[in-house]
């Protein structure tokens, strides 16, 4: 039998319907139980699938923490959550790069990340709150490790995710490390996604990452780089909730809601909605190229590899034809856009590599049945993984579309996020 230390809850439990924790009902069972461990959790028996539906609670000892504003919704609610809390908290934003080379009306649009807008929100939260804040200059880090690896993705015809390298290298990497030099126990984000700690029979612990309980704002596909270090001294106090409530919370604490602060940009380092522009700038020597369907007719001329993604069927260029087609991949080696009408480009098998497991891995050679996204809006489906080594082929039940390479595959076993890694390829 499992017993997991859950740091995460909602409702009822073997304890009774809860909504809060007081010190006086859980701290001598955890102090028993735990040797009273360096923060908050409550203890399930349960089978893995069965996880709870859990809403994050960290009130019983007082750490410091730092945590990551943004000067939006979530991350405000976040620090008067935890100052509520009695947590001492510093606040910090990071101050990532911005394209010199955008029009300068541009470069201001308030919507966009690390605005003079969004500093002084963030700024005047942690006022409110009494709590230090600090902007982190990290222009140049964001640049080298999140801005260049995207741009050299999209030279190779690729179509990269910049939020998954942006989270292991930047926000769970330097910022974790600034939250341990200012001697800080946690840093606490506003992803929506939960962690949870399993404990088995002879006292080995394991962190395990979950899906957030809001299904439409589950950001648990751009977190499967973490790794169990990481895992142990971040908190995720949203993930356990619905963006309504968190609405709500930002009622009861007075933090605005005007609509541009609301949601967070997730490409966040150009100021066009369209990410041409930016590619335009900064990707020399874009050659055009031949459009041809899959039984390799020609049907046009494309303007650059880089100016086109899997699925693509507005822009081609290609009007006047009797069925509508969209991308199904393209071939840098040939500078080829491929393109198939609906249904005739799916895929059954990929190839990936780089993969990365957070709490479990397969044997080597093992083939495993596991679910497995390959996009951040796409849904689970059933598959087997063959893997060996760092790489593996992830074969479908029934062929999906939408694969492209440059993006993660991750896998899931139910609500827990096991790993991924980079899709190389796309197999018929």
């Amino acid at each position: 039998m499992l017993v997991r230390v859950i740091t995460v809850f909602e409702g009822s439990s073997e304890f009774g319907s809860l909504r809060f924790c007081k010190k006086s009902f859980l701290l001598p069972m955890l102090q028993s139980l735990l040797s009273c461990p360096s923060h908050t959790s409550i203890v399930y028996k349960y089978h893995r699938n069965t996880i709870p539906n859990t809403r994050s609670i960290t009130t019983m000892i007082r750490m410091k923490i730092l945590v990551a504003m943004s000067g939006g919704v979530d991350s405000s609610v976040l620090a008067h959550m935890l100052h509520e809390q009695e947590h001492e908290l510093v606040g910090v934003m990071m101050k990532l790069w911005t394209d010199p080379l955008a029009p300068v009306v541009q470069r201001a649009i308030p919507t966009k990340c690390c605005s003079v807008e969004h500093i002084q929100r963030a700024r005047s939260v942690c006022d409110t709150l009494g709590i230090p804040f600090y902007v982190l200059n990290m222009e140049e880090e964001f640049k080298t490790k999140v801005v260049d690896p995207f741009l050299d993705a999209h030279k190779k015809g690729e179509t990269p995710n910049p939020c998954i390298a942006c989270n292991r290298t930047i926000k769970f990497g330097t910022l974790l490390e600034k939250a341990k030099e200012l001697g800080c126990e946690k840093l606490a984000t506003g992803h929506y996604a939960r962690i949870a700690t399993e404990i088995e029979s002879n006292g080995t612990q394991r962190h395990l990452l979950l899906e957030g309980a809001d299904a439409e704002k589950d950001q648990s596909y751009y977190l499967y780089e973490l790794t169990q270090e990481k895992l142990s001294s971040i908190l995720l106090p949203l993930g356990g909730m619905r963006k309504e409530e968190i609405f709500e919370m930002a009622k009861k604490y007075n933090v605005p809601m005007t609509a541009q602060y609301r949601e967070s940009q997730d490409l966040c380092f150009f100021p066009e909605k369209d990410p041409n522009a930016f590619l335009r700038r900064y990707i020399q020597d874009i050659q055009p190229g031949d459009i041809r369907t899959e039984d390799d007719k020609k049907v046009g001329t494309h303007k650059g590899l880089p100016f086109y993604t899997i699925g693509q069927r507005k822009g081609l260029g290609i009007g006047g034809l009797i069925i509508p087609l969209h991308v199904s991949r393209k071939d840098s080696q040939t500078n080829t856009v491929y393109v198939a009408e609906n249904g005739k480009d799916m895929k059954k098998s990929l190839t990936a590599d780089n993969i990365h497991w957070i709490s479990w891995s397969p044997r080597e050679s093992q083939e495993v049945e596991l679910l497995a996204r390959v996009s951040s809006l796409g849904s689970k489906r059933k598959g087997t993984l063959k893997y060996s080594g760092n790489t593996g082929i992830f074969t479908f039940v029934t062929p999906v579309r939408g694969i492209a390479s440059g993006q993660a595959i991750v896998l899931y076993k139910g609500q827990e996020i096991l790993g991924g890694g980079r899709i190389a390829s796309a197999i018929h």
